[in-house]
């Protein structure tokens, strides 16, 4: 069930990995892909020369890099076409340059930069014959544009002259919109000159955006093109950039500022797969065992778990980056504990952990089960949350750690309740509406950017489906330039034409309306209030309740998916303090040691991963079960099974092989230790990984 080998096409891959090294045994993770990062040589290797020491190793080759920031000192400092363009790098309002790191400045992405990135970036890229682009991060910082490429672009856009953001509402709102758009078309460029060199070479190129979510960027005060690359033509897809330290970022509930990884790597993956769910679009889930802050590993094991389970309990998705920059996870110094100074490589138990984790994405399965709890609750998202958002209070408007959208979705979510996303940008596709039965929205922290939307919100409505609107409608951000007060509009608010379209009052006051076989409540209160205010969210709920009717309120969240058992088990909030426990005959996943388990106890506030072997379809068949390593060259008779373990070196291999009755031989290439559980008919082997392959055989 575990073995497999590297897939041979591109098209194939399920699971990948990004590096900027060479092939090292250190690294070797075993994934189907790796994407290598930058077109740039490292000491003693090209560009070519790093892909070929992945190719021979028989991984499939595609290439990352960043399209806002990266090694392009050639473009800066003039070299590429004689003039220096430091001008195009973002800065903010004490004009100083933001970087992304010692000489790489985030960039305002201006045609001439988009040739130059076209020239030096792709070409060389598709030439080396690489078929699969990602270019990452696609980022405009919020308090950014105050350099004088951002200042022409803006000429340009809006056919007026620059207005400095900070001094009121509507010019930030401007402001970030032009970011959206600049790196909106920047993409655009870059993925239409790579698919069309493409096809001059005879190669079909694909071309995917590595990217936070949308969740992540409203909170960090970025701006970025996301769900609109959706529908954009060639772009083939995503990788949803989540990880402990996205989703570490405290937020309120219950009015208390904390930090709530699960939950919140919860939303942002949501966010991410119902961008995509309704266009077709290829989703890869990223996570990290690690994070860019250097703290320790007994934090980065526990944030790991939340996160990687996160990922999980999204059924339809099922491909994935198993992790970022293998070589600092491996080989960087970090704390050994939260009250330590003592700094050492990953330790060998949780490197173990870590690579059972990886391999089981390189066979998660699709699945049709839904996590346990009420269904057809989604929370409304809209691009335009970037827009609202800056360091600084603009006209009395704010917003703490994002708190609009969180009072929405945590009443929900922190009571076991799988509220979804839904993007306001897809309410055209009629997938987006599939098994959505109550919308929460608001246009406190957001507003559409396109009256169409209102038309599809309104006619869902007719057909059934219930909104309930939370908002006072009198955040600065309702005055902007925007469709709603210009050409023949004269609406003070936004929500006044989604009213006006389902025949309720336009300045509707809080109550219950109907339309057509639907309903719309509304409630005038912000929704931060419900999660900034200790017990906030009670009229919120109640509200609910009305509309969806009773609601499942539990502690924990559960899914099955195949043979593999997720669950959350969450804390804070009283629905149960007690522990979450399962019966069955499972392997413990996040155990290093993969013991065999009758019982799991999950605790509030932890996660659990399990491998259930009683739902192993054919229990005579030998296979891998469970491995901190990858299998391959299996071969079975009636009384023997081999195969051949690759993982990276210098870290341990564990691995639970079912048989069919107890061994006579266990032969394995280097020193080994087994042990025979017969309860199971599971084989556990213990012993050193190395990346070349470790032979063994088994007889019975």
């Amino acid at each position: 069930m575990m073995c497999g080998c590297l897939m041979a096409h591109s098209q194939d891959v399920k699971t990948t990995f990004q590096t900027s090294g060479q092939w090292k045994p250190l690294t070797d993770v075993r994934a189907d892909a790796v994407m290598v990062y930058g077109t740039g040589s490292r000491p003693g290797l090209s560009f070519g020369e790093r892909v070929e020491t992945w190719r021979k190793k028989g991984y499939v080759a595609h290439f990352m890099t960043g399209i806002a920031w990266g090694g392009y000192g050639d473009y800066f400092s003039g070299k590429w076409d004689g003039k220096p363009h430091m001008d195009e790098g973002q800065k903010s309002v004490q004009g100083d340059t933001i970087m992304h790191g010692p000489g790489v400045p985030y960039i305002v992405p201006t045609l001439n930069y988009l040739k130059y990135f076209k020239e030096t970036q792709i070409k060389p890229v598709i030439d080396a014959g690489i078929s699969d682009i990602f270019l990452e991060e696609p980022e405009f910082w919020a308090y950014a544009g105050y350099s004088e490429a951002f200042k022409r672009e803006w000429k340009e856009y809006y056919g007026f002259d620059w207005r400095p953001q900070h001094l009121s509402a509507e010019n930030t709102y401007l402001s970030n919109k032009l970011k959206y758009h600049l790196y909106y078309r920047a993409l655009d460029e870059a993925f239409s000159y790579a698919k069309e060199y493409g096809k001059q070479k005879g190669m079909d190129v694909r071309c995917y955006v590595p990217t936070h979510s949308l969740v992540n960027y409203s909170m960090w005060n970025i701006v970025s093109p996301e769900a609109s690359l959706a529908s954009m033509a060639h772009c083939d897809g995503y990788i949803a950039q989540v990880w402990t330290g996205t989703s570490r970022v405290p937020n309120y509930f219950n009015g208390i500022r904390k930090e709530r990884v699960f939950e919140t790597a919860f939303l942002e993956y949501g966010a991410m797969e119902s961008m995509t769910r309704p266009t077709g679009r290829k989703m890869f889930f990223l996570t990290d065992p690690i994070e860019d802050r250097a703290v320790d590993w007994e934090d980065y094991k526990r944030n790991y778990e939340a996160t990687f389970t996160a990922q999980l309990l999204y059924p339809q998705i099922a491909d994935y980056e198993v992790m970022p920059w293998p070589d600092r996870i491996y080989e960087g110094l970090y704390r050994v504990s939260g009250d330590s100074e003592e700094k050492a490589r990953i330790p060998r138990f949780y490197s173990t952990q870590m690579q059972v984790m990886v391999n089981t994405l390189n066979f998660m399965p699709l699945s049709k089960n839904k996590l346990n709890g009420s269904q057809g609750i989604s929370v409304l998202m809209a691009n335009s949350l970037m827009f609202q958002r800056s360091l600084e209070t603009v006209e009395g408007y704010e917003d703490p750690q994002f708190s609009n959208f969180f009072g929405l979705a945590f009443p929900l979510l922190k009571r076991g309740v799988p509220v979804s996303i839904t993007h306001l940008e897809n309410t055209a596709y009629a997938d987006t509406w599939k098994d959505v039965k109550v919308l929460l929205m608001t246009y406190s922290n957001m507003k559409p950017l396109d009256p169409k939307a209102h038309q599809h919100l309104a006619d869902w409505v007719k057909q059934g489906g219930t909104i309930i609107y939370c908002g006072r409608d009198n955040d600065p951000y309702q005055r902007v330039l925007e469709w709603w007060n210009q050409n023949g509009n004269s609406y003070t608010a936004p929500s006044q034409h989604l009213f006006g379209l389902m025949q309720m009052p336009e300045e509707a006051s809080e109550g219950v309306y109907k339309f057509g076989k639907g309903k719309v409540y509304v409630v005038r209160q912000d929704p931060k209030e419900f999660a900034m205010q200790e017990k906030g969210d009670q009229p919120l709920l109640k509200v609910i309740e009305q509309a969806y009717g009773q609601l499942e309120m539990k502690n924990h969240f559960y899914l099955e998916r195949g043979s593999y058992v997720m669950a959350s088990v969450l804390d804070e909030e009283a629905v149960s303090d007690q522990p979450l426990v399962l019966k069955g005959s499972y392997i413990d996943l996040f155990d290093p040691t993969l013991p065999i388990l009758k019982q799991k106890k999950v605790q509030l506030g932890q996660q659990a991963f399990l491998f259930d072997i009683n739902t192993v379809k054919d229990k005579k068949k030998p296979q891998v079960l469970a491995a901190a390593s990858r299998q391959y060259e299996e071969a079975r008779t009636r009384n023997s099974y081999s195969f051949v373990s690759k993982s990276p070196a210098e870290t341990n291999n564990v691995m639970r092989v079912l048989l069919p009755r107890e061994p006579k031989q266990v032969k394995v290439s280097v020193p080994c230790q087994h042990q025979w559980d017969n309860d199971t008919h599971t084989l556990l082997l213990q012993f050193e990984n190395h990346p070349e392959g470790v032979k063994v055989e088994i007889d019975w």
